[in-house]
């Protein structure tokens, strides 16, 4: 380590500068706790933050401003009977409705009669409505419209773009405050159970605090002044991630620094060597999971690169806090935070061997029986991962159908599928009837709509009502028909756009972002091993396992989200932000372990420094993955089924990362391999079993029965 990093780390256990440290916190979480609050305030919550940059859909949402000053979203009424036919006082109640309707609609903007379907049971009313502020409050009175005074046996459901963004809004507002009140709780139990002190669990706590406040106000100046994407997705998994990975990082300072205390008497000293032995692999880790995410910027999905570049700025403002504030705030409290287990001088003793000392050691007896054993324990959870139906259609999507998507079900069930979300076709105006022309022809389509013209009369919109649902297969195949059919106009510049060429448009930026950013992740993360390790063998032995272990968390939970949880297939979005938080996460604690095999195999040489460093780092590990794993699990509970499925696929995989992979799978393959492990560096060039020459400052750790 250099020796200004080496200075730089005794700053916040130091006699002095432990104070100016917590001062420093204090004059940031005041200076910066009312930008913190206004992160909502530059969520992206536009049509084109969830689509594909660039995408064709993408390029008709913004087209369509120029129609008109206040951009338009249609509310879908549909009322159905559970009769053969619809009584007159069924009919009337839709009429009288769309007079109510005629008051909440966008200025200029006219309600048409309800539409009868061919059934004669069911009638529609499309509302256009603006897409301001006011749009929540415009359908929640709707929705109160049409529930009062109903006929018996007549059912209403508010849908359409306009009711299912409302819909989706309102997951989204109560998502920050769910995830953040769970995820503290969740911590907070694990925390007691770890330390089992009613003290010491609060010092992570304050400095994930001091974090959260940094993330949040960072990431606000950024997407305001450095042009940052941020979705509501991204900013609610922000403070999870905070959590999750900060709690890790106090766990491995604080283990060391207990660890260091039975050592040295002076707790500024102790402090002082905890940071600069541990220091270095979680800046590793810290950088790694940072960079990692950050490879997310080179996806075509927008919300992809939201949610990564946003979870780079909380990893490192968890990194900043947890090596400044908490050693900070650990010196000044002192030895007494450990109560009852206060950790004394002179009394760190040898009683027996620990778990992780055993594991290591049977390991060792059969390190090539072992990493067959778990490399076929992870590969039959692999083969899981090749029946994944991949797609989610917008009936799926929530755990629990709201109001919108029953309505969707309704009118797919008494109209053609399409017509409560048809496709839009911007063309020149002067190629206007070719366009139609060509749009009515194309197979799929069931009518076709002239719109609105822009100001200057330039361009035109067509509407397009498809024969199947918006979200089916038969739809996208429809999409791609239509715009071979209308592209193919000369002149024309026509653009297909809508509900169902947005799916399209996501699902085909999901293939390329798996095929672009993939490759970019496994390159930068075998780059920093390789740095952190001055070794080319073990780092990629690390990122096979981190690979394999990813592919297993993704068999298992393609096994629980058929056969437990009822998903009916796995987002599109999944596999790629899968694999990069579970290579970020998961190479973390193959850093923290094998940087203290590296420092154990220099004093000790190979087989034993791998089952020191095993028994050094198991306990603390192993609490940390515990943690993670369950701040993931409380997306599980959420009623967005891909954030409940991102939770399920990071949980599993951190916990077959902590329990088999950096347990079993890690060392026997360094065992087996022996120095080879650490070809070229310099502890292949030492022979591994002779001890570290004499002058070596890691004394020989000792340990203690918890």
């Amino acid at each position: 380590m250099p020796a200004w990093i080496k200075r730089l780390a005794t700053v916040p256990g130091g006699r002095r500068t432990k104070w100016l440290v917590l001062a420093a916190w204090l004059i940031l979480a005041v200076g910066l706790g009312p930008l913190a609050g206004k992160l909502g305030d530059v969520e992206d919550t536009s049509p084109n933050a969830f689509l594909p940059r660039g995408a064709e859909s993408a390029r008709v949402n913004t087209e369509l401003e120029k129609f008109r000053t206040d951009a338009l979203t249609p509310a879908v009424i549909v009322y159905t009977t559970s009769a053969d036919r619809l009584t007159p006082a069924d009919r009337a109640k839709a009429t009288a409705d769309r007079a109510a309707f005629a008051k909440l609609a966008a200025p200029g903007e006219q309600v048409a009669p309800p539409l009868a379907s061919q059934d004669g049971r069911a009638l529609m009313t499309v509302v256009p409505l603006d897409l301001n502020d006011e749009l929540t409050a415009r359908i929640d009175r709707i929705r109160d419209t049409v529930a009062a005074n109903a006929p018996p046996g007549l059912d209403t459901k508010v849908g359409g773009p306009a009711g299912s963004l409302v819909d989706q809004i309102a997951v989204f507002d109560s998502l920050d405050s769910t995830l953040l009140i769970a995820t503290a709780i969740v911590v907070t139990v694990l925390l007691l159970i770890t330390y089992r002190s009613p003290v010491l669990w609060v010092f992570p706590l304050i400095s994930v605090g001091f974090a959260a406040i940094l993330t949040q106000a960072g990431t606000y100046l950024l997407a305001r002044y450095g042009h940052l994407p941020v979705d509501p997705q991204s900013a609610g998994i922000l403070m999870v991630l905070v959590f999750g990975v900060g709690t890790d990082y106090a766990l491995l300072l604080i283990a060391r620094y207990r660890e260091e205390l039975h050592r040295h008497q002076d707790t500024h000293e102790a402090m002082k060597i905890a940071l600069r032995r541990s220091g270095p692999a979680i800046v590793a880790s810290a950088g790694t999971i940072a960079i990692g995410l950050a490879c997310l910027a080179l996806a075509d999905i927008s919300s992809s690169r939201s949610m990564g570049l946003v979870g780079a700025v909380g990893v490192i403002a968890g990194y900043l806090a947890m090596i400044t504030i908490l050693p900070a705030l650990l010196v000044i409290a002192g030895r007494w935070v450990f109560w009852p287990f206060v950790p004394r001088y002179g009394t760190l003793v040898h009683q027996g061997p620990t778990v992780w000392e055993r594991i290591g050691t049977t390991v060792a007896r059969w390190p090539r029986r072992s990493w067959l054993m778990s490399v076929g324990v992870t590969a039959v959870l692999a083969l899981s991962a090749l029946g994944i139906d991949m797609g989610l259609n917008q009936s799926e999507l929530f755990q629990t159908k709201p109001d919108s998507v029953i309505a969707q079900d309704k009118i797919a069930g008494h109209f053609p599928s399409g017509a409560s979300a048809p496709a839009t076709v911007i063309t020149r105006t002067d190629r206007l009837p070719q366009v139609e022309e060509a749009a009515r022809t194309t197979p799929g389509v069931a009518q076709v709509q002239e719109g609105e013209r822009t100001p200057d009369g330039k361009l035109s919109s067509v509407s397009v009502i498809l024969k199947d649902a918006p979200d089916s297969p038969a739809a996208y195949r429809t999409i791609t028909g239509l715009r071979e059919s209308v592209g193919s106009v000369e002149g024309a510049d026509a653009l297909v756009g809508g509900t169902s060429a947005q799916v399209l448009d996501t699902q085909r930026a999901a293939d390329r972002d798996l095929r672009t950013v993939i490759p970019v992740v496994l390159i930068v993360v075998l780059l920093l091993l390789v740095w952190l390790l001055r070794a080319l063998v073990g780092p990629v032995l690390l990122l096979a396992t981190v690979v394999l272990s990813y592919f297993a968390a993704l068999g298992a939970s393609n096994l629980l989200f058929e056969h437990v949880l009822g998903f009916a297939g796995v987002d599109w979005s999944i596999p790629l932000l899968g694999f990069v938080f579970l290579v970020a996460l998961g190479i973390d604690y193959n850093i923290f372990l094998i940087h203290r095999v590296k420092e154990e195999t220099a004093i000790h040489g190979h087989r034993k420094g791998i089952i020191v460093g095993l028994a050094s780092t198991g306990g603390v590990i192993t609490s940390a993955g515990i943690v993670l794993a369950a701040t993931f699990a409380v997306f599980v509970g959420l009623p967005l089924v891909t954030l409940a499925q991102m939770g399920v696929i990071v949980g599993l995989g951190v916990l077959l990362d902590t329990f088999l992979v950096r347990t079993v799978l890690v060392p026997a393959l360094a065992l087996d391999l022996g120095r080879w492990f650490w070809w070229p560096g310099s502890l292949f060039r030492t022979r591994p079993e002779l001890p570290a020459p004499q002058g070596q400052e890691m004394a020989e750790p000792q340990y203690q029965r918890r």
